[in-house]
Order: C-alpha cells, then structure tokens, then sequence
C-alpha cells in the first residue's frame, strides 16, 4: 500500500486547483483521475472575474491569458437576457469573462501543480474508498491501493466516491436534456455568427429547436443546442453526427454544412447539493459537491474557488498549524455559495426558457428593463461575477470576509501591486497605515508587507487570508497591537 497525505480524485479544474494549493504548501498530494488523456472539449471556459483575480494571485492567470480565445472582451449575462453585465463599479482589473477551453485550463493547473511535486495518476478509476478516525483508504482500478490522511472528492457530478460513501446527492432532476459539441462547419448560411458577442446574439430559435453557435476561429465553433420535442434519449446516449447536422439545418438552413465533429456529450439541468462538504477526513468539492444549470457560466468557477477556499486550510490541518474548526469552514463558507448559485441558476431557467410562456415572455421583458437600471446592473454583476462575495468571518471590522481591489503598492521593494504578494501561498498582514509595531514577530507562512496603497483598502493594516479574503483588519496602531497576533491565531495558524 502506497502513502500519502492528501488524495485528490478527479484531474479537473477543481482538483487540479487543489493539487497546487496543497503543492505550494509542501502537502504530498496525488490526483486519481479515471480518465487516460484530457478531453479536448470546449466545455466549462469562461473565467469569471473573481476567479480571474484568485489565479492571479498564485500567478496562473498570465498563462492562461495567452491561450484566451481571439476576439472582443464580452460583458458576462444573466439568463441569457440582451443585456451585458458591468463589472466596472466593483473595482476590478477583469471587467468581463475570459474565454479559454476547459482542457487548457486544465493544462497550466497540471503542469504548475507537478512543478511543485504533486503527482497524477491517470487510467485510475475509484473502486472503493474506506474512511476511518485516522484517515482514508482509496483503492482504483489498476491496482493501486493508497492510504492518506484525508481525501478530497472532485470527480464530478456522477462522483465515484459520494456514490462508493453513500452521501445523499439531494436536489431535483433536469428538465430537458441538451447537447454541447466542438464542430467544424465545412459550409456556413448568412445565420451563422461569425464573431463571438453577446450571447443573446448567439441564440436562436427554430423548427422545434434552440440553440447557440460559438465561433472559436478556423471554421470551429461550440455548438449547444435542445431539442422541444419528446425525450427519447438519455445522457448516455451518444451524439452522433447525423444529429447535430439535423440540428445546424433546423436552426441555420441547409447552408450550414457540418465538415465535423470533435468531440459531443449530453447535459442536463438537474439541480443537486451534498448537504455537507465533509464526511469525516473525506471532503467535497467542485460538481462532486453541487450541480446545477449551465446558465451564467458559473460551474467550473464555484469548483475552482471551492478549491482556494479549502487549500490552505486543509494544508494547515495536514501540517499540524490549523486553529481549531479551521477545516470545517470550509463548509461553513463555501455551502451557502453554492446555494445561492442554485438558486440564482434557477431563476435564470426560467426567463431563459425557450418554451417561455406568454407570462414567462412578459416577466423577461419586465427583467431586461430592471438590468439597465445601473443598481440591478451591478447587483446581478457581483452575483455572476463572484466579485460581490464575501464571508461570514467573525471580526468586529466591516472589512471581514471581504475580497480586496488589486490595487497599486509602494513598498520598500520598490512598486508592486496586491496579488503579487501571494505566490507562495502565504497569508499576508498589509501595513498601509504604518500601524504595525516594528517588533511584531509572525508565524511561518504570515509574511508582514510594509507599504503604502494608491486607493484607500478601508483600513490602515489588513491581515489578509491565503486566497485573499480579509479576516480581521485595525484602523489604529493600538488596536492593531492589541489584536494581530490573536487574529493570525484565530484564523490563520497556531504556529
């Protein structure tokens, strides 16, 4: 049997995520993934901008960045409604969603987190998982039997391991079953998009259809399209070409030649939350731990930010350093999340319908005036953007549990900004105001940072969280004497 603290199953961008998080700690971390090769599909790429400024902080999102797919900055929307969400009131440096295909995503998470010694086994499906007071053990299909000290579920929706636990995975059943592929189109009608905008511009509607084309460049777009009539299909079922051609010629005439197919899978809109996150030393995250509509494009972003969240303070649970109930806020913070995703998506099934009833039309219609007054405009933009995201941190300061502007430092080191102080992972305590006493003496991994701030961060010293969330902040130099190293004790590391 091999060993090894923390097991990952599942090599998507939450568990990938993870696995550097956990790397940059120094944890030993291996990801299981049943899969033998990454799947080259479109699916899952747009980086809202909250995760946009979480990857910048490790610095993933440069690399990133320049595989982003050609074409205009699109803002991101709500139900698929003809109005761009602004994200410009919330202080930000990524204004609208980056669009990047999932596998490549996946690609700079994996080769950053073996730079840093976390190991993938692939070809490595889950077959049983035993859980016990001291830790878990996972054994796969080729034979490997692994024991470690906690695991940490990120296989999907269809989760082996929730299954193999027995975790209720309660929720609703979908409402329609649709098709997401990667096509060629070898001949296109005047109805084919020809540049990525916003998507209302990208929907249609036709001959018992519905349906989105995406342009991607070189005659490739992401093709999703349903289908009004009776199911006669399940997810399993497979998309063949004859299908999707059907499809193109419903919706964009017999212009519109399919030239091929790259890869097609089935989706639904089922609605489910595991009600805890944490079975003992077994954790959850990512869609082995929510699901929901595919609607604002905000799945592999709650995964991937589940994966920040729970990082850092399962590596201090590992290493011996974590304050008492630091890994159960995990839940704590990242199930109400979740559930308000659900609930948000939910909504969004309903005025996106294209079976909308006459009072469905009429509610849109009410929806899309709402959406250009500047107040719901910013609301519905911090909703979908997870720029409006805060914690229930305990703290006296308004600050706590608060996400911080990427904003412009001076420090002795010359000028810099906020997330480039957090690429090793580490917390940091910001001491803008010069309220810091000089003889303060910090934990590993709680790195002082001396400057001063070109905007106003709202406090003059501010202890900031590994992925970048305030929990506790001093407005003077005797309250921050007073409370620093209680705080860093509280909720960051007893050592």
């Amino acid at each position: 049997m091999s060993e090894t603290e923390v097991v990952i199953v599942g090599a998507g961008p939450t568990g990938l995520t993870l696995a550097h998080e956990l790397a940059l700690a120094g944890v030993q971390t291996l990801v299981l993934e049943k899969l033998t090769e990454r799947v080259q599909q479109v699916k899952g790429g747009a980086i809202q901008p909250r995760t946009a400024e979480m990857l910048e902080l490790r610095g993933l999102l440069e690399p990133m960045l320049r595989r982003a797919l050609p074409g205009p900055p699109v803002g991101a929307n709500f139900a698929l409604l003809p109005v761009p969400l602004d994200c410009r009131s919330w202080d930000t440096r990524h204004l609208s969603p980056i669009m990047l295909p999932q596998w490549e995503i996946e690609e700079v998470l994996e080769k950053r987190a073996t730079a840093l010694g976390a190991r993938i086994r692939r070809d490595a499906a889950v077959t049983s998982v035993e859980a016990d007071d001291d830790g878990v053990t996972v054994t796969t299909d080729d034979g490997l039997r692994v024991r470690a000290r906690y695991a940490v579920a990120c296989d999907g929706g269809r989760s082996a391991v929730r299954k193999k636990l027995g975790m209720p995975f309660p929720g609703r059943d979908g409402t329609y079953l649709a098709v997401l592929a990667d096509i060629r189109l070898s001949a296109v009608s005047p109805l084919v998009p020809r540049e990525r905008g916003q998507i209302s511009t990208l929907t249609r509607q036709a001959n018992g259809y519905w349906a989105m084309l995406i342009p991607l460049g070189d005659d490739r777009y992401r093709l999703t399209y349903g289908h009004e009539g009776p199911a006669d299909r399940t997810r399993d079922t497979p998309v063949g070409e004859d299908e999707i051609a059907a499809a193109l010629r419903a919706v964009y005439g017999g212009e519109t030649v399919l030239g091929g197919v790259d890869n097609a899978s089935r989706f639904s809109d089922a609605t489910r939350q595991v009600e805890q996150y944490r079975e003992g030393r077994v954790l959850f995250a990512g869609d082995a731990a929510h699901i929901h509509p595919p609607l604002g494009a905000q799945g592999l972003n709650l995964g991937v930010q589940d994966a920040f969240n729970l990082g850092w303070k399962l590596a201090a649970t590992v290493q011996g350093r974590a304050p008492a109930g630091l890994l159960d806020s995990y839940h704590a913070e990242r199930h109400p999340v979740a559930a308000r995703v659900l609930h948000h998506t939910s909504a969004q099934r309903v005025l996106a319908d294209p079976r909308a009833s006459e009072d469905v039309a009429a509610l849109r219609d009410i929806f899309i005036d709402l959406m250009r007054l500047p107040d719901t405009n910013r609301y519905l933009a911090g909703l979908i953007s997870g720029l409006a995201l805060h914690y229930d941190v305990p703290g006296a300061h308004p600050l706590a549990g608060q996400r911080v502007p990427d904003a412009d430092l001076r420090t002795d080191a010359g000028p810099t900004r906020l997330s480039a102080l957090f690429g090793a992972g580490h917390a940091v305590l910001l001491d803008v105001g010069g309220l810091v006493p000089d003889d303060v003496t910090l934990p590993g991994r709680v790195d002082l940072v001396r400057g001063k701030s070109t905007t106003d961060l709202g406090a003059g010293a501010l202890l900031l969280r590994p992925d970048g969330y305030v929990c506790w902040a001093a407005d003077d130099a005797e309250a921050c004497r007073a409370g620093v190293l209680d705080a860093v004790a509280e909720h960051l590391t007893t050592g």
